[in-house]
């Protein structure tokens, strides 16, 4: 009678607890920014830095401002700051990465030109599409697939529990390509343009990410069983998974307990993959595919173990045969 009421409360606490202190309060930890300069002005622009935002970003020093763009295409760094003649000095970000890091770059710079008597500019060097101003499209795509690969694990055990291994797998993969096209198509320019990346990359990665999150619900259903397995999938995916997905701001903001997650999770793989095909020059998306391969086929090796040793787990038994009547 309680097994229900304590799965969901405790399913519901964790949810609210790891979403408050993902997101109560974000700052960003050793994010990675970059100076054009001088070794001299670095320094002392990341003691500035420092001081601003205490272990809040991780300085490099680039020789030129060529230099510091093409990082920000490639994401190896999230702002730069180009020291100028005289008391000039120009911002250079990406608005893709969202509002969140901008606001933070922007505040710690302005700070740090303020020290210095330099009159800042600011310069966006990759932009966010018209279709995604505030670069959120992918985190909500990714949740809405992680949640509908979260339900097709639960029901694909509810509505066929006798159905056989191979078809289960084909029907995993469906539902993988079917999310992925859904996906592409919305996003793309024949929906809401939101992301400019390839529409077959992108529909690949999010076939992916779907057929992991169908995958891992599968396993830990059949591994733990329904009453465990559902509420486990459940915080993995949905809770964990989301919170460290970095669609809405970057792994960098992340308390240090969580932020590892991001790189493991099939989640954040895959937002970082869609984002850089999107965006950054692909950065992500290898890794993104071997995570989201490997996570795909370690779950359906489970399930396939778990039920060659259990094949009639699940199904109705045979009727049995009654010896037939025999006249005296």
């Amino acid at each position: 009678m309680l097994l229900p009421l304590v799965t969901v409360v405790t399913t519901g606490t964790v949810f609210v607890s790891v979403y408050l202190a993902a997101f109560h309060a974000p700052a960003p930890r050793d994010l990675p920014v970059a100076v054009v300069g001088t070794p001299q002005q670095a320094r002392q622009i990341a003691a500035d830095l420092d001081r601003s935002m205490a272990d809040g970003f991780q300085v490099r020093r680039f020789a030129t401002e060529g230099d510091a763009r093409d990082a920000l295409k490639n994401r190896s760094i999230y702002a730069a700051y180009v020291t100028g003649t005289g008391s000039s000095a120009e911002m250079l970000y990406a608005g893709a990465n969202g509002p969140s890091v901008t606001a933070t770059a922007g505040d710690a710079f302005a700070d740090v030109a303020s020290a210095r008597g330099d009159a800042l500019g600011r310069k966006d060097v990759v932009p966010a599409p018209a279709g995604d101003t505030r670069s959120m499209s992918v985190f909500y795509a990714s949740f809405g697939v992680v949640l509908s690969g979260f339900l097709f694990g639960t029901a694909t055990y509810q509505t066929a529990p006798r159905l056989r291994f191979r078809w289960r797998m084909a029907s995993l993969g469906l539902f993988g390509a079917i999310a992925g096209t859904m996906v592409a198509l919305l996003t793309g320019s024949l929906g809401f343009d939101a992301l400019p990346g390839p529409s077959l990359g992108i529909a690949g990665v999010v076939a992916l990410l779907g057929a992991a999150a169908g995958g891992a619900t599968m396993a830990l259903t059949r591994l733990l069983g329904p009453a465990i397995g559902t509420p486990v999938a459940s915080v993995l995916l949905l809770t964990l998974g989301n919170s460290t997905s970095g669609g809405s701001m970057p792994p960098y903001y992340l308390p240090t307990w969580l932020n590892p997650l991001s790189d493991i999770l099939p989640v954040g793989a895959a937002v970082r993959a869609v984002q850089g095909m999107s965006h950054f020059e692909s950065d992500g998306l290898v890794p993104g595919i071997i995570n989201l391969t490997l996570w795909t086929v370690v779950c359906a090796a489970v399930v396939y173990v778990r039920e060659a040793r259990s094949p009639q787990e699940g199904r109705s038994p045979s009727p049995r045969r009654t010896p037939s009547a025999v006249s005296p």
